[in-house]
């Protein structure tokens, strides 16, 4: 499990179900010491403000910010209203005055958290289902439905760049190497594409091909670079978790034991655990190492869809 180490601060498991609850576990010991239900049909992502003790559930259609440390964490401090559909994408600048969203109902959304209002929006053709923020913090990249990958410039306030990698493919999830000098996307035919991006006067406008990865034959919901960026982790609807190095690609593990989907996943912040959740109701603690299950979450009544792992 978690090393206890004197200066450690707790580590907590944050999930959410469509059983309309959210729930807060001990990650060490796996008890869950607080849920509370939500007005949403369902939570689609969740995610840690910058702020430390907040988190924000991306939900249908709305997104709404939890103070955890407050006497009623289960009464959301704001609201975020403007998105018509399903809310599937949300994160923040590092300075943690801007938030960003991505919908179903076409928009990429910024927001300023300082007021409650949406300050800018991004059309696209079709549902979005993912939105990353470049590190260089003034792009953001979605991908949607139909397989579009958009490049987002937040200071010229356009789309600079297009990619369709598989055209009428959806793209389920997106991510960005630390330093901005990798860019992976996973799609509906288990394919993960990768590029290495050109970063010429601190933008990133054009990719480079790197490699075509065939993680699964089914659905990736999911795909994650460690700390360090040693890893890819990829989750399927085909009930796993593959690891793979980026070093030349290759598979390391594969996580089995969940029975059905498995929709989210988030590593510890040393890389040496990754949580996962899924459609069988559990979340599920893994040891990069061993590439065993440590620990199973139980308690949600139907699809567990998103986690995330907290310190206080």
């Amino acid at each position: 499990m978690f090393e206890n180490k004197p200066d450690d601060s707790p580590v907590y498991l944050a999930t959410a179900s469509h059983d309309q609850t959210i729930r807060l576990w001990q990650a060490r010991t796996g008890r869950c010491y607080f849920s509370f239900r939500y007005p949403d049909l369902h939570v689609n992502r969740l995610e840690l403000t910058p702020e430390k003790g907040k988190l924000v559930a991306a939900c249908n259609p709305h997104i709404r910010l939890f103070d955890l440390r407050s006497y009623n964490p289960h009464i959301p401090v704001r609201n975020f209203v403007s998105h018509t559909k399903n809310v599937m994408a949300v994160g923040f600048q590092y300075t943690g005055h801007m938030m960003y969203s991505g919908s179903e109902d076409g928009s990429v959304k910024i927001w300023d958290l300082r007021v409650r209002e949406c300050q800018r929006e991004f059309r696209s053709v079709s549902p979005v289902n993912t939105v990353v923020l470049h590190p260089n913090q003034t792009e953001l990249i979605s991908g949607d439905q139909n397989g579009n990958i958009r490049v987002w410039d937040l200071r010229a306030d356009l789309c600079s760049c297009e990619l369709v990698p598989e055209v009428g493919t959806p793209i389920r999830s997106l991510m960005v190497m630390w330093d901005g000098t990798m860019v992976v996307a996973a799609n509906d035919r288990g394919t993960c594409y990768v590029w290495r991006s050109l970063c010429e006067r601190q933008t990133m406008t054009e990719f480079e091909p790197l490699h075509k990865l065939q993680a699964h034959n089914n659905h990736i919901l999911k795909c994650l670079l460690s700390p360090g960026n040693k890893y890819l982790a990829t989750a399927s609807s085909d009930k796993t978790v593959k690891i793979w190095n980026l070093d030349g690609f290759k598979l390391e593990k594969v996580l089995t034991g969940h029975e059905r989907w498995v929709w989210d996943c988030d590593f510890s912040m040393d890389g040496e655990y990754l949580v996962t959740a899924s459609s069988d109701t559990t979340a599920r603690l893994w040891s990069m190492r061993a590439g065993k299950e440590e620990m199973v979450y139980q308690a949600h009544r139907k699809a567990t869809v998103c986690c995330t792992l907290l310190r206080d």
